[in-house]
């Protein structure tokens, strides 16, 4: 079963996917500089003002900016910013797409500054001279987007940048601090995390044997001993005794890792778990940083909703939120890839009992009219009727609908609703309708949804739901649906969960999967 995996943190969201720009860096070949002077461990500050002087000295233009760029380097021991070892980091990559793109934007030294980046010239800078180049470009690039802003805290924002995934989001954090949602924060603290894996060699892929068999407790397998370093490293073992054997200690650790990620609450380490933890480390880091860019599309003004449902399509979860808390979690099966569940918020303002399932004609034009060809009594037996030449299911246990539905007025025409099909919740891919959310708890969800309408007791909401007559209740105060897509999440605990891309919404973001970070 999927978990949903904690959406406590994300109150009120509004869900429009933002545009995220592509890095192209496989194509960027980064100019390794000398590195003839550093101000890395410079704690004389003699020393440092000499340096800077130097600089600015040799890179006139720049001297107006002297007291910006320092500033940059105030908190961090004036190390480099923009190098990681020998080579510029990808957010120096990022900076210099940004600032070319950037229109009437005047770069002083842009000739040097293509240098840095073109392997084929011969030009040799010292590393703080090309580190203190970026950052100078930095600060051009801040003044251009911010014109308006009397005083820019450069050395804030650029603490953001560095930990976020473009440019646009440091230059907004300073106006949007207060504006965004802790989920936003927890995702960063877990970037930083899987930045120093990607960082390091200590993540490498597991090698399994062919053809695979799947691994249980009491097993003995060399790739035993790989999964426990990985689960270590991820955090879901506190210590990495480089056993083959499949003890208690890894079983504990692969539940914790299955439960984060909405697998089936088990020990069995089947082909598809070991191709999950091989994503590339840096595929994770991208995943990150496209549901961070998500949250930043959230409209501020929702976040006082204290109650709300929310659906998220990739981990198949609901969840209803009442007085800030969560009072009811179910699993739900969405739409296929090709009758995608719309991402999108409203407001549900009827449940419907004992519904009936008037058939979209399009179902009846691909489906319904074959079957009726080849079986004359198949509307009887599936207790259908047509109406007006509408064919539509009557109330009961066995109407597609199930005994409940929530509806929510949308262009689309989708809501949610019960199903007589409880044993698609068995499934961890649950992609099967035609774009309606099937949520598995829907009669609970009705009940706990109805608890400030007195007249609805449990004795009327039974009588309501027993399949013989529709009716339905219009609620005197709408609740709002949030219908989102995010394939990373981290709860309360700080663990953080991945789910499948099923709609491919992470690869339309990031076509090329070129965005990395460092």
């Amino acid at each position: 079963m999927r978990t949903f995996y904690s959406f406590t943190v994300i109150l009120g969201l509004s869900f429009f996917v933002s545009s995220f720009a592509t890095i192209e860096n496989e194509n960027l070949k980064y100019k390794k500089t000398s590195n003839t002077i550093s101000f890395k461990n410079s704690d004389n500050d003699d020393v440092k003002e000499n340096i800077s002087n130097d600089f600015f000295k040799r890179y006139s233009d720049l001297k107006k900016y002297k007291s910006e760029v320092m500033s940059l380097y105030k908190n961090r021991t004036l190390g480099t910013i923009w190098y990681d070892e020998d080579e510029i980091n990808e957010f120096g990559s990022i900076l210099y797409q940004k600032a070319k793109k950037t229109n009437d934007l005047v770069i002083p030294y842009q000739k040097e500054i293509d240098q840095l980046f073109d392997s084929s010239s011969d030009a040799n800078f010292s590393r703080t001279d090309a580190d203190m180049l970026l950052s100078s470009l930095y600060v051009v690039y801040t003044k251009k987007n911010n014109a308006d802003k009397k005083k820019i805290a450069y050395d804030a924002m650029l603490k953001d940048f560095l930990n976020y995934s473009t440019i646009e989001e440091a230059t907004a954090k300073v106006e949007d601090d207060g504006n965004l949602y802790d989920q936003y924060y927890k995702l960063q603290d877990v970037l930083k995390k899987y930045k120093k894996l990607e960082r390091s060699s200590k993540w490498k892929p597991i090698v399994t044997e062919v053809p695979y068999k799947e691994l249980r407790p009491d097993a003995v397998s060399s790739t035993i001993a790989q999964v426990r370093t990985r689960l270590y490293l991820l955090g879901d073992l506190k210590q990495d005794s480089k056993s083959d054997f499949y003890d208690r200690e890894l079983m504990d650790a692969v539940m914790k890792y299955k439960v984060r990620n909405g697998f089936k609450p088990n020990y069995i380490l089947a082909e598809e778990h070991i191709k999950e933890m091989n994503i590339p480390v840096s595929d994770k880091v991208k995943t990150l940083m496209l549901n961070m860019e998500r949250i930043r599309a959230i409209s501020p003004q929702l976040v006082n909703n204290d109650e709300f449902v929310m659906v998220n399509v990739p981990s198949y979860e609901l969840i209803y939120v009442k007085n800030g808390k969560v009072v009811l979690t179910s699993s739900v099966f969405v739409g296929s890839p090709l009758t995608k569940t719309t991402i999108f918020n409203g407001e549900i303002d009827r449940i419907v009992f004992s519904p009936y399932w008037t058939v979209p004609q399009s179902i009846v034009d691909n489906e319904l009219k074959l079957k009726i060809a080849a079986d004359k009594n198949y509307l009887a037996e599936h207790n259908m009727e047509v109406v007006n030449g509408q064919v539509r299911q009557k109330p009961g246990p066995g109407n597609s609908l199930g005994l409940v539905k929530f509806m929510f007025p949308n262009p689309d025409d989708i809501y949610m609703h019960d199903t007589p099909s409880k044993t698609l919740f068995d499934f961890e891919k649950r992609t099967f309708s035609h774009g309606c959310i099937n949520v598995k708890m829907a009669k609970e969800l009705a009940a706990a949804m109805l608890q400030d309408y007195p007249e609805w007791t449990q004795e009327k909401i039974d009588k309501a739901m027993a399949g013989k007559v529709e009716n339905s209740f219009k609620l005197s105060k709408k609740v709002p649906i949030y219908i989102c897509y995010f394939t990373s999440l981290v709860n309360e605990n700080g663990e953080v969960g991945f789910f499948p891309d099923v709609y491919e919404k992470d690869a339309e973001l990031n076509p090329e999967k070129t965005l990395t970070a460092n």
